[in-house]
């Protein structure tokens, strides 16, 4: 019975449900319906839908694993068009962001409020384009989502077939193949506009133009255009004065304005595929694409003691003083070759990706703490004929990244009792950092003597910077793997997997002060010039502090599943896996010792149904786990506010995630899903004073920072979604109309009980969305709204420093855009 299941569905794999219902088979998934002549078949019901998650083509219905499969027409629906809006989307899943191409996913509550930084751990939740690898040291790289075939999202740890990175769990964007079967053609246009700003649009388009019986070529490009939601207000700031030091007054006249984070996104993909036969292929790909952008996309919180002597800051609104424009323009060149060597499916995936990210930022709330905190900043910086200099900042950063991966896998036929999945993984990924900390007007740098009472601060070399981040990241992987399936019974299979791992993980360079800076003293330095330990330039700094020995290591992540059929459309799972990511150097010495960090790793224990019901109109999907997360890596900011990780406190998460789809007549789709996650630490977080010689974490302590039983920060214990799709003849077309709503609890942005006190709760949010669309022979005509009535949707709250110094001038709260309204049409040839 169940080889004839499996013979069915592989018959039917090629048939990806363009429009399948939004979360079908998902555990925790989106729950957007997809149109209900495209959602259900024929009959009524609802279409299957096709995975690739566990490295075969399958049924998703049959794959005992927390996926969420996004079809092509779902995508377009729900005008999702880049990585902020599917991820608001997934209840498992929660988000920081800081603009276009800066964000970071965090699924089952396996976050600690990560600062998001150069020097910091990897993401816990990888990215994949196709076949490739794209999470980057950065964070994940916001692909602009058009002509795309699905988008999976797999929860929990899949650190057997995905590895690093994979550790809280996996997004994969399927792009559209070249097709050799005949010409395609599409394109979109859509006219929009925003609360608190201006007109925006999209336009976007392909062509599959077959070259060849054999051979077809896909072009896509696209180009989005955003307005500004966030105002940059008119303000003055004053720097109190000092002994040493007058008063400094700036205003920001010459940078203030309404709308001030436009952003604009511009790129192309273009793929051939080539049958060289019957079994063997070839598809070469290249995609990219260019964001760039302005200001902040982040409110300002006010705190009392900010010296603002204009109006109040309001929703949506900032005060700062310098020009933040930003440049994101990332390459991916990819290689797949697929084939058969006797019925062995063999694939070889290869993939080389550049990535230049450029910006500017304000940093005058920094340098207002410290003024305030240090007893007046402009008593320390002056020009070089030692007269004070106002003290404010600014930073330019700039990141040159690398990756290329290759990956050779190899897969029994999928209708055998007995099936295996395996291969070998080589991986390496380099960050070439620069940062350049900016107070004008000093016009000097280390080399300067100043009147020979007052040297210059800054860093010899670099006039007008006085904190210099010079460095070299370079993180490598190595992986063998394998899966093994075995039919105990036509309806029982076990399965076991395993991934051996090696990693070598570097930085080196330069951070810090100038050889003059007021912090040390001769005897005692502080980072920068002072604590140089080879003299020799690096890139342009003028000595190496970051000289911390390479961090190497390797382990195993088991899998282990149990899958019973119990008939046809009903499965029950039960899962064991483990996820990992990779230690890493500290570039700073933590009590005077080089502590690396360690590993962390999440295992996994999960119990899962699939079940579809009524002649398939009717699926109840979901599971239940818990999630043991050991030697969780913690990023915070140390002192001068530079980023440590340190190996801390055990943690737990446990949770359900459930969806229901539902065709009750013929044109209507209900959907409704839920996560409710309990995610707390297990032992007390003491602070990065308690820890021993090889960095493991010492939990007794008299006042913990974060005691045994703290909610872990940033996701939420409840998140869910409604929606229903009708779908309707309007004379000769075909019309419909949509309604969603999304509710998330409150969450915090910490992990430490003083961090949250100062920075606040980030509060709970629900938004409506609504649509309603005509589609006559090849023509869409479409008018939405998204967050119809305006909710203000909190992703992240910050400082710009430690939170003990910089929250009590200001804090910041990175949101979603207010309500837009728009309208679309489109054509497909």
């Amino acid at each position: 019975m169940k080889k004839k299941r499996r013979q069915k569905s592989m018959q039917r794999a090629g048939r990806l449900a363009a429009g399948a219902p939004f979360a079908a088979a998902s555990l925790f998934g989106l729950l957007h319906a997809a149109a209900a002549q495209e959602a259900t078949t024929d009959t009524g019901s609802l279409e299957e839908i096709i995975v690739t998650a566990e490295k075969r083509t399958e049924n998703l219905q049959n794959v005992p694993v927390s996926i969420t499969a996004i079809g092509n027409a779902q995508l377009e629906q729900l005008h999702v068009e880049n990585f902020n809006d599917y991820m608001q989307l997934l209840p498992s899943a929660s988000v920081q962001t800081l603009g276009p191409g800066n964000g970071r996913v965090f699924m089952r509550g396996i976050a600690t409020g990560d600062y998001p930084n150069h020097s910091g751990s990897l993401p816990s939740v990888g990215t994949y384009l196709d076949e490739q690898p794209i999470t980057t040291i950065l964070g994940a790289v916001d692909v602009h989502v058009y002509d795309v075939e699905r988008v999976e999202a797999l929860s929990g740890p899949q650190g057997t077939l995905y590895g690093a990175s994979s550790e809280a769990g996996t997004i994969r964007i399927i792009t559209n193949k070249p097709d050799p079967a005949g010409f395609k053609a599409g394109y979109d246009l859509q006219l929009n506009t925003v609360y608190n700003g201006t007109v925006g649009g999209v336009a976007e388009g392909f062509v599959n133009l077959p070259v060849a019986s054999n051979a077809a070529v896909r072009l896509v490009g696209w180009y989005e255009k955003d307005s500004g939601f966030i105002d940059n207000v008119p303000g003055t700031l004053t720097y109190p004065a000092t002994a040493n030091s007058p008063p400094f007054t700036i205003d920001n006249s010459a940078v203030a304005k309404k709308h001030y984070n436009d952003a604009e996104t511009y790129g192309g993909r273009a793929a051939l595929k080539v049958d060289l036969n019957d079994s063997w292929s070839i598809t070469p790909a290249v995609l990219s694409q260019v964001t760039e952008s302005n200001g902040i996309f982040a409110e300002e919180l006010k705190q009392p003691g900010y010296t603002q002597l204009s109006a109040p800051i309001g929703e949506y609104q900032v005060s700062h003083f310098y020009p933040e424009p930003a440049y994101d323009d990332f390459t991916d060149a990819s290689l797949t070759i697929q084939g058969k060597i006797s019925n062995i499916d063999v694939v070889y995936a290869g993939s080389f990706m550049k990535r230049a990210n450029i910006s500017w930022a304000d940093y005058t709330d920094y340098s207002l703490a410290y003024d305030v905190n240090y007893e007046g900043s402009g008593s320390i910086w002056k020009d070089t004929s030692g007269n004070a200099v106002q003290p404010s900042q600014y930073i330019e950063s700039r990141y040159n990244y690398q990756m290329y991966s290759n990956e050779l896998r190899f897969s029994t036929p999928a209708k055998e009792p007995l099936r295996f999945v395996g291969g070998v993984y080589q991986q390496r990924q380099q960050n070439l950092i620069l940062q350049r900390y900016f107070i004008n007007g000093s016009n000097g740098d280390g080399l300067s003597a100043g009147n020979g009472s007052a040297p210059y601060l800054g860093i010899t070399g670099w006039p007008n910077t006085w904190w210099l981040t010079d460095q070299m990241r370079v993180n490598r992987d190595y992986a063998v793997f394998g899966d093994l399936s075995y039919d105990i019974l036509p309806q029982l299979t076990a399965s076991a997997g395993l991934r051996w791992f090696r990693y070598d993980n570097s930085l080196n360079g330069f951070y810090g002060f100038g050889i003059n800076n007021p912090y040390g003293s001769p005897g005692s330095p502080v980072e920068g010039e002072g604590t140089c330990t080879l003299q020799q330039p690096f890139y342009g700094a003028p000595c190496q502090d970051a000289t911390q020995p390479a961090t190497s290591g390797n382990g195993t992540t088991p899998k282990f599943n149990l899958t019973w059929h119990v008939t046809d459309d009903k499965l029950v799972y039960a899962t064991v896996s483990r996820g990992f990511r990779p230690g890493g150097a500290n570039r700073v010495l933590i009590g005077g010792l080089n502590i690396p960090f360690k590993p962390d790793y999440l295992t996994n224990y999960e119990i899962g149904w699939k079940t579809s019901w009524f002649g398939n109109t009717l699926r109840f999907n979901g599971a239940i786990y818990q999630d043991d997360w050991k030697d969780l890596q913690y990023n915070f900011l140390g002192p001068y506010s530079v980023t440590i990780i340190l190996n801390a406190a055990q943690a737990r998460s446990q949770g359900l995630e459930s969806q229901i789809d539902w065709v009750p007549v013929e044109g209507l789709t209900l959907s409704a899903g839920i996560a409710l996650t309990h995610a707390r630490l297990t032992s007390n977080y003491c602070g990065p004073k308690f820890i021993d010689a090889n960095g493991n974490p010492i939990t007794s302590c008299p006042s913990p920072q974060a005691p045994s039983g703290t909610a872990l920060p940033t996701t939420p214990s409840f998140k869910g979604n409604l929606s229903a799709r009708y779908t309707f003849p309007l004379m000769d077309s075909k019309a419909y109309v949509e309604g969603t709503v999304v509710n998330q609890d409150a969450v915090w942005p910490d992990l430490r009980l003083y961090e949250r006190s100062l920075l606040g709760q980030q509060p709970g949010w629900t938004t409506f969305d609504f649509s309603f669309g005509v589609d006559r022979k090849s023509y869409t005509l479409e008018l939405f709204a998204k967050n119809l009535f305006n909710e203000r949707v909190e992703l992240y709250r910050y400082a710009e420093c430690t939170p003990g110094t910089c929250a009590q001038y200001a804090s910041y709260a990175g949101v979603a855009p207010p309500r837009i309204i728009g309208i679309k049409f489109g054509q497909k040839f």
